[in-house]
């Protein structure tokens, strides 16, 4: 199979090649790494908070920097040259398969974790989520981190905010998101706005050997299709027995203000509503914008959705920080179509306003 042939093209693949001045802040993160610290890094999907995987204390530090519950799973990033059976005592064809189709990309597999990982990446189980981003930073930071380590490091990051609030897209979000966190704790790597905006697509082939085919545990920018092309079938939906994964609370993906997803049918309602109470409201509406509602005397600010699904993934979380920091009483946004090609951001629209379901 050729790697670039019809495949999804990850964001990120294309950004600039490392400075001079980049590479020597590379050296320095992946000395950072080494001796047991934190570096935020970005990547296509966002920016990842990340720490040597094979260090216990120093992925520890990950959970408490972000109040994360130490039985939730990580992500493991590795170089495109990683040897993937140094991590999984298990590589499948179908994960190789994948691999080639969609790596270096927004792609994260589950697999059997090989017995010299410690467990703290995996939140405690039997498995290890591996993937290889496209971002050329993030590329060359694991290639500098590998180097120090004998040529199989693997930074485990999930992403570089507080536990269940807004994933960062861009180097400021992250030091807004951590600000206790001098840069002696946290060193902050730039790299530009992510370009996929979302977190990677996760499936599971940890169970090929129970009988269980690959499963689709967190939809992202690589679809299902894009995943049944490689497979000869749609991947499976989550089932009790499968592994735990990053972003499968029912809440999550959430800014601090109260945010809905509603049916434009319904808009004039709630608007009335909130004029009613007094509230001031940010509302994001596909075109056309805003809509022809008499909202008396309601205090709306309107903005408009992109109306193709990977551009506005990119744009979202940087749209919900920006929303979060304007002071508004409730952060309302239109209900994207419920098709396939939107199923990731509706995945992730659905675990927001789920922190505030009443």
């Amino acid at each position: 199979m050729n790697p670039d042939a019809d495949r999804p093209r990850a964001a990120g693949a294309d950004a600039p090649q490392v400075s001079a001045g980049m590479a020597r802040e590379l050296d320095r993160a992946a000395r950072r790494l080494a001796e047991g610290g934190l570096v935020a890094f970005p990547t296509e999907t966002v920016y990842g908070l990340g720490a040597d995987a094979e260090n216990p204390g120093a992925v520890a530090r990950i959970y408490r920097a972000k109040g994360r519950p130490s039985n939730h799973p990580v992500i493991v990033h590795v170089a495109p040259e990683a040897d993937l059976g140094y991590w999984s005592r298990d590589i499948p064809g179908m994960a190789r398969a994948l691999v080639e189709a969609f790596w270096p990309g927004p792609l994260t597999l589950i697999l059997p974790r090989a017995a010299n990982i410690p467990a703290a990446v995996s939140g405690g189980q039997d498995s290890i989520g591996l993937r290889c981003p496209s971002h050329p930073v993030a590329q060359e930071l694991l290639r500098r981190f590998a180097a120090l380590k004998g040529g199989q490091g693997g930074v485990a990051a999930p992403s570089a905010n507080k536990f269940g609030q807004v994933s960062p897209t861009r180097a400021a979000h992250v030091r807004h998101e951590f600000p206790e966190l001098d840069e002696d704790a946290l060193l902050v790597l730039e790299g530009g706005s992510s370009q996929v905006g979302i977190e990677s697509t996760i499936v599971d082939v940890s169970r090929l050997d129970e009988g269980v085919g690959p499963v689709l545990l967190r939809p992202g920018h690589i679809t299902a299709e894009d995943l049944a092309a490689v497979l000869g079938a749609a991947p499976g939906l989550p089932d009790t027995g499968a592994p735990r994964v990053s972003g499968s609370l029912k809440a999550h993906y959430a800014p601090r203000t109260p945010l809905s997803v509603t049916e434009r049918s319904r808009l004039a309602d709630m608007l009335a509503a909130a004029a009613a109470r007094g509230e001031r409201l940010a509302v994001a509406v596909f075109p056309p914008s805003p809509p022809s509602i008499e909202v008396g005397a309601a205090d709306v600010a309107w903005h408009a959705c992109p109306a193709e699904p990977a551009e506005y993934a990119s744009r979202l979380y940087a749209l919900l920080r920006e929303l979060d920091a304007g002071g508004y009483d409730r952060i309302v946004l239109e209900q994207p179509p419920r098709t396939p090609a939107w199923q990731a951001v509706n995945d992730r629209l659905g675990r927001a306003a789920a922190a505030f379901d009443e």
